[in-house]
């Protein structure tokens, strides 16, 4: 991502420290848990579009920083309230909180993390940015309690799926590109476009990773945690509505019944590539990451429009 270095690479160092400043505490425990997360922190690409769309409007200042925070204590805190519901022992190859912890722990820490976000906001009278990031807390919030509601019943319609990525992934990546505009941009129009274009790639986004929740089944190494979570992702859905009824059948069965058996996942994986649902799926996403790219595109031509292509490509090409 080297545009993206020459365009923003000393306020990513900058934003860095920040970072880790925030992720401090006088408790101890709290202190503990917070260091553990800071230094498995990810790639905290929503900074960078929170940095990247405040630059289109300006030079990035304090409040860019505060949104782009925000955004990324926001994320963290939900990523350790999810490894609890779910019961995940591991977050990126490490184990996580709620693992070693324990699960009261891991309630407080996401908790503490919500909180903390909010009053850095409320403290420094960021209201526009707390107006547009609550808007979106509330979606997340609609987006997973439809799943949970849908997961009840095998989801099969593909409008019903793309309202919960809409909602869980999407309105997220979408404030975080708003916000980062709102801290520069005074013209309302242009905030507005720019969460559509976060909209568009968040879709993109979700997309890519259920198709990396498939694996490489060229050399034989399929993932499949979705599966066996019983969520019916896009490739799932379009394969289980266009291939032949006894198929169908067959995979339907798997995927309620057999789907924590390591064999019947790699065959319901092998079935969902030879009727077309990782291609329908890698098509679904290349649309929304070119509508993303003409939204984009309406902005005048820059540096900063570039590392923001750049980073909508790293998006859905990224491996992991």
């Amino acid at each position: 991502m080297q545009t993206i270095k020459k365009v923003i690479g000393s306020e990513l160092k900058y934003f860095e420290e920040y970072f880790d400043r925030t992720f401090k505490s006088d408790n101890v425990l709290l202190d503990r848990i917070l260091t553990y997360l800071a230094s498995r922190k990810g790639k905290q690409m929503r900074p960078m579009f929170v940095l990247l769309c405040a630059k289109m409007g300006g030079e990035i200042n304090e409040q860019s920083y505060r949104a782009a925070l925000f955004v990324e204590m926001l994320h963290t805190s939900s990523l350790v309230h999810d490894d609890l519901i779910d019961d995940s022992m591991q977050r990126r190859g490490a184990y996580s909180v709620n693992a070693i912890w324990k699960n009261r722990a891991a309630v407080f820490t996401g908790d503490n993390l919500f909180t903390n976000s909010v009053l850095l906001l409320l403290q420094n009278k960021d209201y526009k940015i707390l107006q547009i990031f609550s808007d979106s807390i509330g979606k997340v919030i609609e987006g997973e309690l439809l799943q949970m509601d849908k997961s009840r019943k095998l989801n099969l319609d593909e409008a019903i799926y793309f309202d919960i990525i809409k909602g869980k992934t999407a309105t997220l990546l979408a404030s975080a590109c708003a916000t980062g505009a709102a801290s520069t941009f005074t013209d309302q129009a242009m905030i507005d476009k720019l969460y559509l274009f976060g909209e568009k790639i968040g879709i993109a986004f979700q997309i890519k990773d259920d198709l990396l929740d498939f694996g490489d089944v060229a050399i034989g190494k399929p993932r499949g945690n979705d599966i066996k979570e019983g969520k019916a992702t896009l490739p799932l859905i379009y394969t289980f509505n266009n291939c032949e009824p006894a198929l169908r059948k067959k995979l339907m069965f798997i995927f309620k019944h057999r789907n924590k058996e390591e064999e019947s996942i790699k065959y319901l994986i092998e079935e969902v590539v030879n009727n077309g649902g990782i291609e329908y799926a890698s098509q679904k996403m290349r649309w929304f990451s070119e509508e993303a790219l003409k939204i984009l595109h309406e902005f005048p031509a820059s540096d900063t429009r570039d590392a923001l292509e750049e980073l909508v490509n790293y998006t859905t090409g990224r491996v992991h």
